[in-house]
């Protein structure tokens, strides 16, 4: 095999991108193979993307057993990501998933016993997780340059998005048709950044507000609060509804601070680690020597066919995935804390309540009114 042959389920926002650089041949081993919506209201528009002799399919189990396709691309609604990969991949096609990984851990875990059981390939599309900023964190804090992390806080709320960006949506904003607001649609590859680069917490207590700006079902502003085994702490704040907004990323170990802003990264280094500073200094005021060190880092790059590339490789040569799909249950699993810790109002213990968190959700769900179309009930496995 020279090429992977891909077939798309979902030509909307997101599936469009990724036909647009696979028709145009920018990853050398992928091709477009095949597409799927099964809302034929937009195949004609679908149809003038692709042009006359690509195949249209409207049901996503005709295209996966068509034998058109090694692998399929999920950018459908995210309550739909788990089963549709799942249905793939038990038919032998390689499986890459858009974030986020589902709306809920429950059905992320089955997806996940699923990938484990098939001889496929499974990734998601985390395209932060290549970009050379957040590569060279990475390194630095698994090389030791920062010592034991003892504090991180990431401010993301350049995410404005205006009501008609809501009213515009027909799936989106509501419990029903998107399972969550900020966290879920905005936010899934900071989250997934946060926790790849620091871990998971062991608790954590979230105010999320939901409709505080926007009249909308979900959350669109979100302070929490995280506490790790270490004894770390970790702040997260984002919302749709500030601007100028502020992407503001700050790591601190003991041995130095690293900070990604406005496409720049910056890193402090102690020339002596704290905690031995600490020990010997005799003379009250006074703080260990530090240097901000020049760190070389590539221009950021977030490309979604970044992640197709190296997918292509990992069916291909067997190269190591960058975003393995078993770990998009790790962002996905605080997000969902966060939900539950306001419901509640109280702290969330890892590993999740996953039974309650579907109760609590399953409440919003039947509650819903902002898009009555969307009509979905989850069973007592937590599945629909």
């Amino acid at each position: 095999m020279e090429k992977l042959r891909f077939g798309i389920i979902g030509i909307g926002n997101i599936g469009t991108v990724h036909a647009r650089y696979l028709l145009d041949g920018v990853v050398s081993e992928a091709c477009l193979a095949a597409v799927c919506d099964n809302d034929r209201s937009k195949h004609p528009a679908i149809r003038r993307l692709v042009g006359d002799s690509l195949p249209l399919f409207e049901d996503a189990e005709a295209m996966i057993t068509s034998g058109l396709i090694d692998a399929v691309i999920v950018a459908t609604p995210h309550y739909d990501h788990p089963g549709l990969s799942m249905l793939a991949m038990r038919h032998g096609l390689h499986t890459l998933c858009e974030k986020p990984a589902g709306v809920f851990t429950a059905q992320v875990q089955e997806m996940n016993a699923c990938a484990r059981e098939c001889d496929v390939v499974f990734g998601i599309m985390y395209n932060q997780r290549p970009n050379p900023l957040y590569q060279k964190v990475k390194a630095l804090i698994d090389g030791g340059e920062l010592g034991e992390i003892r504090r991180s806080n990431w401010i993301i709320t350049n995410w404005y998005r205006s009501q008609s960006y809501y009213d515009a949506g027909g799936w989106r904003a509501t419990w029903k048709g998107e399972g969550g607001g900020v966290l879920l649609n905005q936010d899934p590859h900071q989250l997934d950044l946060w926790q790849w680069l620091v871990g998971m917490p062991v608790r954590l207590r979230a105010f999320c507000q939901f409709g505080k700006h926007r009249q909308i079902e979900v959350e669109d502003e979100v302070t929490a609060y995280a506490e790790y085994a270490n004894g770390a702490t970790g702040v997260f704040i984002t919302t749709v509804a500030e601007t100028p907004g502020t992407n503001r990323l700050e790591i601190t170990g003991d041995r130095g601070k690293v900070v990604v802003e406005e496409g720049r990264l910056r890193y402090w280094r102690l020339c002596e680690p704290e905690p031995a500073f600490n020990a010997r200094w005799q003379h009250g005021f006074g703080e260990p020597e530090c240097w901000e060190v020049t760190v070389p880092v590539a221009p950021a790059c977030s490309d979604h066919h970044v992640i197709t590339a190296n997918f292509c490789a990992a069916v291909l040569r067997g190269e190591p995935l960058i975003a393995p799909g078993l770990e998009g249950i790790h962002g996905l699993t605080l997000s969902n804390a966060m939900h539950l810790s306001t419901w509640t109002d109280g702290w969330v213990t890892l590993p999740l309540d996953e039974a309650r968190y579907l109760e609590l959700l399953q409440q919003r769900i039947n509650a819903s009114v902002g898009k009555p179309a969307v009509s979905r009930t989850l069973d007592a496995n937590g599945t629909w």
